[in-house]
């Protein structure tokens, strides 16, 4: 089976097996895709878990990806505490058995891992392959030297996830395997973990080379001389063009072949058509195909530049971005791909079109998606050096001198492939002493690392408070490739007024309007990366356990800034309703037009959000007077006098009507409605389905203050695998069937567990009628 160095997503799993049966044959290497299922788990401390002999009767079965933590109830006495969101903390083990043929003992069999949280020590048979501090790393072992072969033989791999040192993190890190693994099986003589490299830096329309390095490795006693082959395949899966080079590589040692590959006309990866090419990669001896691996990249030229800041095959424009955690709300760490393919989606939707990766390396399956769907990244690797954020904060700080340097490579080496990375970021308001000697080497040596292993992408790092910092005076911010500052975004312009040969972007930044004019009005700044895009675990003060500042709640649910901000970057016609809530601070408006028991508004400031040069209010059909585009982009405001019934907006461009919202007030609570994403699934880890309860008075007018308890059941072949309303405050658990309605709605993630069938979700309540969906699983 082919070797790949990714989870491909579904959708190009198809085109892979269309790929490999019209345009190249490939060698027969084998790779145990499905090493995710029928592992065994305790979560508690059991030494002998590392031996190869166990009695798992007390084990509990499941397949991973597992987030443990997310799991468990919330507590404010958990030692996580307010960073970790009150979840819990410990030790896990996760122990496989599994059993190897013969004719696989001459081959080199590893184990990857996309991520484990954290301290992870992994076993073989009882043998100790090694430890890895970083949960967010991705990391290989060999397993060759300590496996049983044959009938009858048996081997056992153990892992070890120690999160018992708190608090860890600023933020939720989950818990245990949460990301997928993989057994492969290659030759003695193979191509190198992460080891072929793929760069377009002259790209155009016309015209591209696309530069090859590929890494092969003798691990025989015996020279040998290798043959490589690089054929390029189209988003087609057609053939462009192959290139073939030979070597002798020593014994022991490792060879880089350099090819450079001409493509004429190619298709341009971009944020419009983000089309993706194919590497294949075949090692040859004598004849014989030993090795292969498939490699996606696109081709395209990007670069920063001090003046006008980014630019993408030619067109400048700027990075409208969202910083996102790694955590998918109710999912906790372990989070299928489809729920990350609707996040994204969703982005689009208000105009984003750019991710940083606060404040980790994420799952390699996120950047393939980001990589289809036509975003570009910023990827990080650290949100601590040396210096701990908070009092008493036992993280990376911890492992950091030890451990960058490994750590940086492995996510350079996996990541560099990606085309929707333009640059890198090796820190997150770090607390070393940036104005030192030993501040500066930090830094240094860390770009420097970065340059050494993929020289096609700059480096910067979200600078904190660098009035305090002196960054912007002791000559720190002119060794950055790209200067990154989180907020205070008058320091960063002033910077680059007085030094206009820097290069700058805004790394962090909330969703006010000043914010967002510093960005819209100064042409040499690249873009800015909002403070979050979704909400997430963790980093709030009980009784809340999520962080708020999402543009997303942690159940997809639009909120202001999302309504907002989709009127500032969005390209179609945008109008939307908020009103503000009479007993609440500043800020607090909110999209509905029905009173609660504390706020009745008889007098209402209610704003509208549109990018429409004229919107004209509307309550009960009479008007309430239009008004023009202000110059800032701020809001539209109008006093209104409260009347229940129909408040609408027109947005009008050349007085022409091209979009409107109406906003009704809602009766009591009387029936349940259901939602669901999609109307098909199928039985992979990756894919969930989203099945919304909305709760609707009697004239199907959504009812905004409902909280009424709404139970799931579920029928055929799927389950719920959590459950969840948004509230940043609600503690009630995940991995239940049953949520309380907030704001009107909650959700149910459904799951297949058969290849094929129908899941039927009932939604009831008391009081309510009830409600049905069905699905279709294939």
């Amino acid at each position: 089976m082919m070797r790949t160095k990714k989870n491909i997503p579904r959708i190009m799993r198809l085109l892979l097996g269309l790929i490999l049966m019209n345009a190249v044959s490939y060698a027969q290497v084998r790779v145990i895709n499905n090493f995710d299922k029928n592992w065994t788990f305790i979560q508690e401390d059991v030494s002998e878990a590392s031996k190869a002999e166990f009695n798992d009767s007390k084990w509990r079965r499941l397949d991973v990806p597992h987030d443990w933590s997310i799991e468990g109830a919330y507590d404010k006495a958990n030692p996580t505490a307010r960073g970790g969101g009150y979840l819990p903390s410990g030790i896990g083990w996760y122990r496989k058995s599994f059993s190897l043929d013969e004719t696989m003992a001459k081959k080199r069999i590893t184990i990857e891992f996309d991520g484990v949280m954290a301290n992870s020590d992994v076993y073989i048979n009882g043998f100790h392959l090694g430890k890895r501090p970083y949960g967010y790393i991705s990391f290989t072992y060999d397993l060759t030297k300590h496996l049983n072969f044959g009938k009858g033989k048996t081997n056992v791999i153990a892992v070890k996830a120690d999160n018992t040192v708190q608090p860890a993190s600023r933020y939720y890190t989950g818990a245990g395997i949460y990301r997928h693994v993989r057994l492969v099986a290659t030759d003695q003589v193979h191509i190198e973990n992460w080891g072929v490299y793929i760069t377009t830096d002259d790209a155009t329309a016309a015209k591209a080379t696309v530069k090859v390095q590929t890494s092969v490795i003798n691990e025989t006693v015996k020279a040998t001389q290798v043959t490589i082959e690089t054929t390029i395949l189209d988003p087609d899966g057609k053939i462009v063009k192959s290139a073939q080079a030979k070597q002798n590589v020593e014994a022991g040692k490792s060879f880089q072949f350099k090819q450079d590959i001409a493509v004429a006309n190619p298709k341009l990866w971009n944020l419009e058509t983000p089309s993706l090419y194919k590497t294949l990669t075949k090692v040859s001896i004598a004849g014989k195909v030993i090795d292969d691996q498939l490699n996606t990249f696109g081709i395209r030229a990007f670069k920063f530049e001090a003046a006008t800041g980014f630019w993408l095959n030619g067109k400048n424009f700027k990075l409208k971005g969202v910083c996102l955690h790694h955590d998918g709300g109710a999912v906790g760490a372990a989070v299928p791909l489809a729920i990350w393919e609707s996040r994204l989606k969703q982005l689009k939707e208000v105009g984003v079109n750019a991710i940083r990766t606060a404040h980790n390396p994420v799952a390699p399956e996120f950047l393939d998606l980001c990589d289809q769907m036509g975003f570009v990244v910023m990827d990080e690797t650290f949100d601590t050096w040396n210096s701990a954020k908070n009092n008493g904060e036992k993280g990376y700080n911890r492992f950091f001198t030890e451990w960058w340097e490994r750590d940086t490579r492995d996510m350079v080496m996996r990541d560099r492939n990606h085309p929707s990375i333009v640059i890198y970021s090796v820190g997150n308001e770090i607390h070393d002493d940036l104005n030192s000697p030993a501040g500066f080497k930090k830094y240094t040596d860390q770009q420097d690392l970065v340059h050494q292993l993929d020289p096609s992408r700059p480096v910067t790092m979200a600078l904190f408070r660098p009035a305090n910092s002196k960054v912007y005076t002791n000559g720190f911010a002119e060794i950055m490739d790209v200067v990154g500052q989180n907020y205070r975004e008058n320091e960063l312009v002033a910077l680059h007024n007085q030094k206009p040969s820097l290069k700058v972007i805004g790394t962090e930044n909330t969703h006010v309007l000043v914010q967002y004019l510093a960005l819209r009005d100064n042409p040499f700044m690249a873009g800015q990366f909002l403070w979050t895009g979704y909400d997430y675990l963790g980093e709030a003060d009980w009784p809340e356990v999520t962080n708020n500042q999402g543009l997303f709640d942690r159940a997809g649910n639009w909120k202001n800034q999302s309504l907002q901000r989709q009127s500032w970057w969005a390209e179609k016609p945008i109008v939307h309703i908020v009103r503000k809530e009479e007993n609440a601070g500043a800020g607090a408006w909110i999209n509905n037009w029905t009173p609660t028991d504390f706020d009745t508004y008889d007098d209402s400031k209610v704003a509208v959000y549109s990018n429409c040069n004229e919107v004209e209010l509307f309550l009960n059909d009479k008007s309430l007077g239009s008004k023009t585009k202000p110059a800032d982009d701020s809001p539209r405001l109008w006093d209104v006098t409260f009347e229940k019934g129909t408040l609408k907006a027109v947005g009008k461009n050349k007085g022409k009507v091209v979009v409107t919202e109406e906003l009704k007030t809602a009766g009591k609570p009387a029936k349940i409605v259901l939602s669901v994403n999609k109307n098909q699934i199928n039985n992979s880890w990756d894919d969930v389905a989203f099945v919304t309860a909305k709760i609707y008075d009697a004239d199907g007018n959504l009812c905004p203050n409902a909280d009424e308890l709404v139970k799931f059941d579920v029928s055929g072949a799927g389950f719920i695998t959590a459950v969840d309303n948004g509230n940043v405050a609600s503690h009630e658990l995940y991995k239940a069937t049953q949520r309380h309605a907030y704001r009107g709605s909650c959700i149910a993630f459904v799951k297949a567990n058969e290849p094929n069938g129908k899941i039927t979700v009932k939604a009831t309540a008391d009081g309510l009628e009830s409600s049905s969906i069905s699905l279709e699983v294939k």
